[in-house]
Formats: structure tokens, C-alpha cells, sequence
């Protein structure tokens, strides 16, 4: 039996958090550290070194096991993203929130498949259009951060975003959906359309019948037996990400992402989503970054591949900057506020490289261009909190309704409150129980 996997998961598990804490104190985000782990312990960095000194490789290389962990974790990834998701605050955004996510995805989804022609002319349809896919993912959790540190999370520019982050990756899904389903050799739209329609059918079908199964379960059990709930929760989950991949020929991640939002809804949801963070954090999360890492190539990048790198970068910044600064703009917001939210909306991340790395493996884009995404991705990364900053510099701003944001200062206090519990710091215990009443 084989067992260099148990060396591989230690090495990946150690670097992913040591080149996060790094990024971190370099005030960028974790996720950064952890593509950074498998791009240097990976064929892209320490590959290239050890072939051209040593005369061999020796390096982490891609294995089917990290590849099925990294699915799961993609799937764990997408599965709290929907227990983050709450309905009623989308529905509360209103038409800014909409008009700003749905331009943000439009335009970045035209201008990065006319990136893709240009540069490959001979490029299949479904493969240019997938590449603008993977530019209309917002990463909200980099932008949260830079927002807390300057205070601005409730003015009217802080609050779109949030809401305009949340539905623009709602859409963003719904593009991959529609992609993926084009993906076959004989491609039938009223096919997609009805494949797309039915599995909308059966999610409405399935939340239904999960809130009533965790209603009467809540009803029957007491509450010394709230284990069961994770265990059901997370088998509902895995159940969804099968049928849409299977059944309805879709993203797995699709469904779990679904099966989130479901839960969100139903009894027992927040003490569900608080349980996934150690598994994610502890093994799957890790391990799909630092996966997607030690799947580039780098040093093999031609001059054309570093060409595009550069023009995929600008696009990719302009696209968001220009298509949601516009579409605040169509909302009667200033020039200001439409800059610093086309700004806030610049910042790629986990849902990119989802859809990155989905697309590779479906074979709807070549694995040549995985190691351009992944720099403009870090470069985003990078670069929205820095002009961010200044933007939000030096002005008073509107206050808007803190309702989104005061979800994302209360799941922060929730955080420090467990914490004082666990290392029973009755100090801290005490502060941090007063900031969270005033809350």
C-alpha cells in the first residue's frame, strides 16, 4: 500500500498555513498564502528548480486522492457559501444591488470572451464564454475586511456591495449552469433549458420537504441530540451535489451550493453552518488550494500565454470597475460612490477559482491558461484592497441601512465570544459580550 499521500497532506496542510499567516501579516488574503503553498511546493516553482539544478523533479505532484479532497472541499466551500446566503437580504438590496451585480456579470462575461477570440480565434464558443465566466466571480470576503479596518461597511457604497457580491455569485452560478450544459458535443438548448428549469423545480421541491423533515425533527428530539443535524445536513448536501451533476447534468457544486441555502432556511440552519468550519478548515480548504496551485505550469508559459496574462489582468479589472461602476451610476448614485463600488467588486477569489478549476475539468478550457487566471486572480487580490483604501479616504459617507453589514460584525463577535469561552478568558469574556450586546 502507498502511503505517500499521509506525507503530501502533511506538507500541503504545514505550508498552506504558513504562507497564510505570512499573507496575512502582509495584510492580503489567506486564500493567497494557499495558492502561493502549492505553487512553489508544486511542478510551477519547486519542480522547475529541482529539474534544472538536481537534474530531477521533486516536488508535490497532482494525485487522484488530492483531487477527489479537493472536489469535496469545493463542494464544503459552496455548500457554507449557501448557508451564508440569506434571502430575505437579497430581496431587501433592491434594484442597486441587482443592477450593480447583474452589469458586473454581463460585462465581464462579454469582454472576457472577446479576450478569448482575439487571442484564439480558432477558440470553440463555449470555451471563450467560459473564460467570462470566470470573470464575473466577486470575492466579498476580501473587500468585508478592507471595509471593517476602514470603518465603512455601513455607508450606501459599503452596503451595495454586499449585496451586490451576494447576487452577483447567485448569477455567476446560474452562467456556469447554462455553460456546463453546453459543454456536450451535441448541444440542445430547450434541452439545457428544460435540464436548468427542472432542477430549479426540484430544489423548490427538495426545500420544501427538507424544512418540514428538520421542522418535525426539531419537534420530536431534545436538545442534548443536535449532533444528528451536521451529519443530516451534510448527507442532504452531498445528496443535492450528485443530482445536479448526475441527473440534471449540471455543476455539483451548483447543488451544494443549494442544498446551503435550504438549509439557511430551516430550523437548526445556523448551528449546521457552525460546524462546517472546522472540517473546512482543518483539511478541505487547504488541500483545493493548494490542489489548484500544483496543477500550474507556470515557467511553461509561452510569450502569447504572458500576453494574455496581462490583457486577462486588465480586463479583468476593467470589466468589474467599469460594468458595476455603470451600473450604480443607472441607479442615481454619484460618481464617488459608483468608483468606490465598481472598486469593491474588483477582488476575485474562491468562486473564480472554483469555476476555473471546474472548467479544466471538464475540459471546457485548456490547462495552459489555469496558470493566467490564477495571476489575475492574485493580482486582484492584491489590488483591490490597496485602491480601496484610498478611495474611501478622506470623505464622510452616506450611511445606509446597516442591516448586511451588521450580519457580518455580529458572525465576527459570535467568532470572539467562542473563542473567550473555549480558552475560558473571563476578561476578554466580559468586553467582548458588552460589544456584542451594543450590536
Amino acid at each position: 500500500m502507498e502511503y505517500t499521500y499521509l506525507l503530501s497532506l502533511c506538507v500541503i496542510l504545514l505550508s498552506t498555513k504558513i504562507f497564510s499567516i505570512i499573507s496575512r501579516r502582509a495584510q492580503l488574503p489567506q486564500v493567497v498564502g494557499a495558492l502561493m503553498a502549492g505553487l512553489f511546493f508544486g511542478p510551477a516553482v519547486l519542480g522547475a528548480l529541482t529539474s534544472h539544478f538536481l537534474g530531477f523533479q521533486f516536488c508535490l505532484m497532482p494525485s487522484g486522492l488530492l483531487s477527489r479532497l479537493a472536489e469535496l472541499g469545493v463542494i464544503v466551500i459552496m455548500f457554507t457559501a449557501g448557508m451564508e446566503t440569506n434571502i430575505s437580504d437579497l430581496q431587501a438590496s433592491g434594484k442597486v444591488g441587482f443592477v450593480v451585480a447583474l452589469s458586473g456579470v454581463l460585462v465581464p462575461l462579454g469582454m472576457g470572451a472577446g479576450l478569448m477570440y482575439l487571442f484564439d480565434p480558432n477558440t470553440t464558443f463555449v470555451s471563450a464564454v467560459f473564460v467570462g465566466a470566470v470573470l464575473t466571480a466577486t470575492s466579498v470576503s476580501i473587500t468585508v475586511e478592507t471595509l471593517k479596518e476602514l470603518g465603512k461597511m455601513s455607508t450606501k457604497a459599503g452596503n451595495t456591495i454586499l449585496a451586490a457580491a451576494l447576487i452577483d455569485d447567485i448569477l455567476g452560478l446560474i452562467c456556469l449552469t447554462v455553460i456546463t450544459g453546453m459543454a456536450g458535443e451535441q448541444v440542445n438548448m430547450l434541452l439545457i433549458l428544460v435540464k436548468i428549469t427542472g432542477f430549479f423545480v426540484f430544489v423548490g421541491l427538495m426545500g420544501v420537504l427538507f424544512y418540514k423533515f428538520m421542522d418535525w425533527s426539531d419537534r420530536q428530539q431534545e436538545e442534548r441530540n443536535l449532533r444528528r443535524y451536521p451529519v443530516i445536513g451534510f448527507a442532504f448536501c452531498l445528496f443535492m451535489a450528485w443530482a445536479a451533476e448526475v441527473v440534471f447534468g449540471i455543476a455539483d457544486i451548483i447543488g451544494a451550493f443549494s442544498a446551503g441555502m435550504i438549509i439557511a432556511m430551516s430550523p437548526k440552519g445556523q448551528y449546521i453552518a457552525s460546524k462546517f468550519d472546522t472540517i473546512a478548515y482543518l483539511l478541505l480548504t487547504p488541500v483545493f488550494f493548494a490542489n489548484i496551485g500544483l496543477e500550474v505550469t507556470i515557467p511553461h508559459m509561452s510569450l502569447g500565454l504572458l500576453a494574455f496574462t496581462a490583457a486577462l489582468v486588465a480586463v479583468s479589472v476593467i470589466s468589474k470597475l467599469g460594468g458595476c461602476g455603470l451600473g450604480a451610476r443607472l441607479c442615481g448614485l454619484d460618481k464617488h460612490q459608483s468608483y468606490q463600488i465598481g472598486l469593491g467588486m474588483v477582488c476575485r477569489g474562491e468562486v473564480a477559482l472554483i469555476v476555473a478549476g471546474k472548467g479544466m475539468a471538464m475540459g471546457m478550457i485548456n490547462e495552459d491558461y489555469l496558470g493566467p487566471i490564477i495571476i489575475m486572480i492574485i493580482i486582484c487580490t492584491i489590488f483591490t484592497p490597496i485602491f480601496l483604501k484610498k478611495a474611501f479616504r478622506g470623505k464622510d459617507e452616506e450611511v445606509a441601512d446597516h442591516h448586511l453589514a451588521d450580519q457580518f460584525e455580529l458572525a465576527d463577535r459570535v467568532d470572539l465570544l467562542t473563542n473567550d469561552l473555549i480558552l475560558h478568558d473571563n476578561r476578554k469574556h466580559e468586553i467582548h459580550w458588552k460589544e456584542f450586546m451594543e450590536i
